[in-house]
């Protein structure tokens, strides 16, 4: 039961506009009878929204799911370097952690190559990528380049992001249109992924505890995550 709703689940992200119930279980595998019962049950928890016989991903989910932390205040610590890097640069922007040998983007800012390239939260991809070998960690120093070695029409320079203890935790990339020089992208890129490493170097331990839950930390939110 848990693999048939966590399908439907994975499913309907992929549906950014919402699913009808005979497209579910198509895609899923699933009678259409299992489907809307699982589907009953999840919007009855609020992990699943309904409009018009459709179905999309619900707050609740969207709520549990920015509870995740891949390292502890990773994506605080990167919020503002990345979107300062977008502004500076143009470039698309993902903070990438490595994810069952998978690069898995955590955080994200869409930039002049969305065109070609969604740039988003959740994507999972290879360890082929700038960001992939940068968080296997390159074979020499400094930022790992991309000429259009994966994507066509899309050049990137991406650095790793490391813990107070040296470890890589994650990966910061810059992706730009074919044809612009990568220098400036390179410095830029590294300006950013050390001003990420210097505040989890600095980031304050969080003590506040979740309204009785002793123990566990407050989770924190940005504005634009509260709308």
């Amino acid at each position: 039961m848990l693999e048939g709703a966590f399908s439907l689940l994975d499913s309907l992200r992929r549906y950014g506009d919402g699913a009808g119930v005979t497209e579910l279980a198509e895609v899923c595998g699933v009678p259409k009878g299992t489907v809307h019962r699982l589907l009953d049950q999840l919007v009855a928890v609020g992990a699943v929204e309904r409009r018009d016989r459709r179905y999309r991903v619900g707050p609740q989910l969207y709520r549990l799911g920015q509870a995740w932390e891949p390292y502890p205040g990773l994506r605080a610590a990167a919020r503002l370097p990345l979107h300062r890097l977008r502004a500076a640069t143009g470039a698309g922007v993902v903070l990438s952690v490595l994810r069952e040998d998978l690069a898995m983007t955590v955080g994200s800012v869409p930039g002049e190559v969305e065109a070609i390239v969604q740039v988003q939260d959740g994507v999972a991809f290879g360890l082929d990528t700038a960001a992939g070998r940068a968080l296997r960690g390159p074979r020499r120093p400094g930022a790992v380049l991309d000429r259009e070695d994966v994507m066509a029409g899309v050049c990137c320079a991406a650095l790793p992001v490391r813990a107070p203890d040296g470890r890589t935790v994650a990966a910061l990339t810059g992706m730009v249109r074919a044809g612009r020089r990568l220098e400036p992208l390179v410095q830029a890129v590294a300006e950013a992924s050390g001003a990420v490493t210097r505040a989890l170097a600095t980031a304050p331990p969080d003590r506040a505890a979740v309204p009785g839950v002793p123990g566990r930390p407050t989770p924190s939110f940005h504005p634009a995550e509260r709308a």
